[in-house]
């Protein structure tokens, strides 16, 4: 009796974007996934190519540890590499972006007088990098750039420059700056490329958090861009498996990077080092499952099967703009507050909601929206406060993306909005009465 073969994806025609791409992520089909921008989406070739690959780690640890998983590993660095257009040796894995910046805020060699330059915008765990790192000697200190909105490029440049022309300088002095490519809460692209070039320009080392760019961002060319250094996430929008991130050090700042993070017993004290040994530290800090950091092979097959970085981005960025419009009209708010030009949005949107700015503390207002979206409506965009601008969802398009996916949420954020601040002024009632 005759088998029929299985067909693989590779060998088939990869459905239009829109909701005919959901066979291909393993999905709850009634869940409403807008919130791809968080912890990323992995798709079903994906996660079958990682099933292969855990089957033969486990099949014979010691041949997987020893001998299989490095030549992959180098081969990932090099089309990762080519990706972004920066060289093999200067491209290791580490297993997400705040553990790249916390790699290399921790090798500094901090003095005093030095200062850690961030945005009100940076993300949570960095800045709270930064202020532990400030809060050990030798105490460098945290200068921190208040981001005014309405933001434009041009705004952010020269808000930026004034900023790093105005600290206190000392000599022997070292200044670093961190500098997100994406933001994560607001979703705001940074001109981080320019913001580079000022760094440059004022003797201040440029350290991108670039956790959302890779997958996300087009022509990213980071040899020519240049940064001091640069970390992006691979398993958000580059479709790789959760947790795996790409830590980009140049040459000529690899003698800083003295440890990986746990140091590896492939450390060499610096002065015993005749040439760099960066790449070999990274490619065993320990006993870790490395199949995330492998899967950004199958994960970049992928997506040049649907199509290639262009048309992928071309159609989340078309979705998250359309979407958010609607969005916004079922809300009865707007899209374009944080982002007047739209210059500063690519897969990630900003709208504001309903909601009064004084509703309560943030985290019991941020608990309930999460509980009436997640567990009582099985869908989610990511809900936040931005200081003196009120309450927003930020919501992510992606190729399984349609605007009516944004309707749906609208609606439910109608429901939701209302539904907490009742809740919340019947509790302040309940709490009142009884003083």
């Amino acid at each position: 009796m005759a088998t029929s073969k299985v067909v693989s994806w590779r060998d088939k025609k990869p459905p239009k974007f829109g909701h005919a791409m959901l066979e291909y992520f393993p999905f709850d089909p009634a869940y409403i996934n807008l919130n791809h921008g968080s912890y990323g989406s992995l798709p079903r070739p994906v996660m079958e190519a990682c099933k292969v690959m855990d089957s033969e780690a486990e099949s014979n640890p010691d041949r997987w540890n020893r001998f299989t998983y490095i030549p992959r590993l180098t081969n990932v660095r090099e089309r990762i590499a080519s990706l972004i257009g920066a060289k093999a040796e200067e491209c290791v894995l580490v297993p997400n972006a705040s553990h790249g910046i916390s790699t290399v805020l921790r090798n500094i060699e901090w003095q005093k007088d030095d200062i850690i330059v961030a945005f009100n915008t940076t993300y949570g765990s960095v800045v709270r990098t930064a202020h532990y790192i400030a809060d050990t000697p030798p105490h460098p200190v945290v200068s921190e750039i208040t981001l005014e909105f309405p933001a434009t490029s041009a705004k952010v440049i020269a808000q930026f420059r004034n900023h790093l022309k105005h600290l206190l300088r000392k000599n022997g002095q070292k200044i670093v700056a961190i500098i997100d490519s994406i933001s994560s809460m607001p979703a705001i692209v940074f001109p981080w490329k320019e913001l580079v070039q000022i760094c440059k320009e004022e003797g201040v080392l440029s350290l991108i958090d670039a956790a959302h760019s890779i997958g996300q961002e087009t022509n990213l060319d980071l040899n020519k861009a240049d940064p001091d250094f640069w970390t992006s996430n691979c398993h958000k929008w580059l479709y790789a498996k959760r947790a795996c991130a790409v830590l980009y050090v140049p040459l000529r700042n690899q003698h800083i990077i003295k440890s990986a993070f746990p140091t590896p017993f492939t450390y060499l004290s610096p002065s015993d080092r005749k040439v760099s040994n960066f790449v070999e530290q990274f490619d065993w800090t320990g006993t870790i499952d490395f199949v995330p950091c492998l899967s950004v092979a199958t994960a970049l097959e992928f997506r040049q099967w649907l199509g290639g970085e262009e048309k992928i981005n071309a159609y989340c960025r078309e979705v998250v703009v359309q979407g958010s419009k609607r969005l916004a009209q079922i809300l009865g708010t707007t899209a374009t507050v944080l982002d007047s030009t739209g210059e500063m949005t690519l897969n990630m949107t900003n709208v504001h909601l309903p909601l009064p700015h004084n509703l309560g503390p943030q985290a019991v207002v941020m608990g309930k929206m999460k509980k009436k979206l997640i567990l009582e409506r099985n869908m989610y965009a990511a809900v936040y406060f931005l200081p003196g601008m009120g309450w927003w969802v930020r919501c992510s398009g992606q190729i399984w993306t349609e605007v009516g996916d944004f309707e749906k949420l609208g609606k439910a954020l109608v429901e939701v909005c209302s539904e907490v601040e009742q809740e919340i002024r019947a509790e302040e009632a309940k709490l009142k009465a009884k003083l």
